[in-house]
């Protein structure tokens, strides 16, 4: 394998959206739950729904604070180390994150603060708006990134002029064909790993007798919503595979590692797929469930890798195992789901112990099957960066050495490795806390009281600077 500056920019790329990815993962979900406590906040009056947002605001803020710096690193690398791509594409991409910035940063950075700081200041009816501006603007932020994306995996509504992309029909643009599948597929996966968060971190509180009603409050809601959308991704992922085999079908060999066009192919549930040979070694495969999963068809037809030139098939290995590991990991949630429901309805929901060792486990579910759904999306689109019609080798910048790349891939991999780790132990202080002592903090700092010795010596500090 040789690294040129070609392979080393995908890597780079690869590494800042892996770890920014996360962020979007968490937040857009943990918006939405908010603005929904927040309402049964304002119509109940229960302060264990005003406890819960403020807890889960304080850990929200923490990773969008992240998430908007490691997203503004992003479009920095289109000019530094894809300008080829950026002039062929600007007309048809840049208004899409445009539209993403006009619509969806302005209303988390308007409301943000009103959320975070604003429960004495402004009305109870003007909070809940607050949060659900944020929410808004979270999912307005997935719908813009989400159609760019998809435009890039399956274009449409554009013509071609002098070698750069122009927008023909803005609707086919924004509603590409793969686009209402992904972003179904993606707000949902995002939902579903804020609700393995809460279900976690619910399940930790409980363990350790922290803030009982706010914990089994956490538990219960994140586990009725899990209840519906796992299911419902499910249901999801499998329209989206079709679209993928309808628009991308090199890709969706690539997934299933299948080599000749069959029909009653197997499913092939683990092999070593070898690309110089065009075969797969050790495999275990199931008969002819591969067509009715792929196909809906017992004698359904599935295309093979072979039917392309090899210079236009994905790398077979990353999507494959990907794929496995997504699927891996919605198996292991549905499980737990069904324990939990299970559980629920013989009233040992909050009192066994198994249960809730094991949700805590399952919490990083949703992070892993959203990263290994990225590389399946990514990595499955190669050697495309616009599918079928701009290649990755002719999108790189052309004057960029293979130092160059090193030197800022190394920069990137030491920033990061230590913003994220802080962040991190910024949000596990605020979870081993609780929402209590998070709560009487946000009183005692409005009341011009130092509430817990962790605050104590910052409080002191600004008194003192303002003396």
């Amino acid at each position: 394998m040789s690294f040129d500056p070609v392979l080393l920019s995908r890597i780079q790329f690869a590494w800042v959206i892996g770890w920014h990815i996360l962020l979007p993962a968490f937040t857009v979900g943990a918006a939405s739950f908010i603005a929904v406590v927040e309402g049964l906040s304002l119509k109940t009056g229960r302060e264990v729904y005003a406890r819960v947002s403020t807890f889960w605001t304080k850990i929200f803020a923490i990773a969008f604070g992240m998430g908007v710096v490691t997203g503004i690193i992003m479009p920095f690398q289109f000019g530094t180390n894809w300008s080829r791509f950026t002039s062929a594409g600007a007309n048809v991409l840049s208004p899409l994150f445009a539209y993403e910035g006009l619509t969806a940063f302005f209303l988390e950075a308007a409301f943000l603060g009103v959320l975070l700081f604003g429960r004495k200041l402004v009305p109870p009816w003007a909070h809940f708006v607050a949060a659900l501006m944020v929410a808004l603007g979270t999912l307005f932020s997935s719908f813009w990134i989400l159609s760019a994306n998809s435009w890039m995996q399956t274009p449409a509504g554009y013509e071609i002029v002098n070698g750069q992309f122009f927008p023909a029909n803005w609707i086919e643009v924004i509603f590409n064909p793969s686009f209402p599948y992904r972003l179904a597929h993606t707000v949902i996966a995002f939902f579903t790993t804020t609700g393995f968060v809460v279900l976690g971190v619910g399940a930790y509180l409980i363990r350790r007798d922290r803030a009982p009603a706010e914990s089994r409050t956490m538990l219960s809601m994140a586990l009725w919503m899990l209840t519906v959308l796992v299911p419902v991704q499910i249901v999801v992922g499998d329209l989206h595979g079709l679209n993928t085999r309808e628009h991308q079908p090199a890709k969706l060999a690539a997934i299933e590692a299948r080599w000749e066009t069959a029909s009653r192919v197997p499913l092939t549930l683990f092999a070593i797929p070898d690309d110089k040979a065009e075969q797969n070694r050790y495999a275990i495969e199931i008969p002819y469930l591969g067509s009715l999963i792929l196909t809906h068809d017992l004698d359904g037809q599935v295309k093979g890798l072979k039917d392309f030139p090899a210079d236009r098939r994905p790398p077979v290995a990353i999507p494959f195992f990907a794929f496995r590991v997504m699927v891996g990991c919605a198996g292991l949630m549905l499980m737990l789901v069904a324990v939990g429901g299970w559980l629920r309805w013989r009233e040992r929901l909050y009192d066994t112990p198994l249960f809730l060792r094991l949700c805590q486990y399952g919490l990083p579910l949703g992070f892993i099957a959203v990263i290994a759904g990225w590389f399946v999306t990514e990595v499955g689109r190669q050697p495309w960066t616009i599918y079928g019609l701009l290649r990755t080798t002719a999108s790189v910048s052309p004057s960029l050495t293979t130092s160059d790349v090193t030197l800022s891939l190394l920069g990137y991999m030491a920033v990061y490795l230590l913003i994220y780790p802080w962040g991190l132990v910024l949000m596990l202080r605020l979870v081993r806390k609780g929402p209590m002592e998070v709560a009487d903090s946000d009183a005692a700092i409005a009341a011009g009281r130092p509430a817990a010795p962790v605050l104590a010596p910052a409080i002191a500090t600004v008194k003192g600077d303002a003396r």
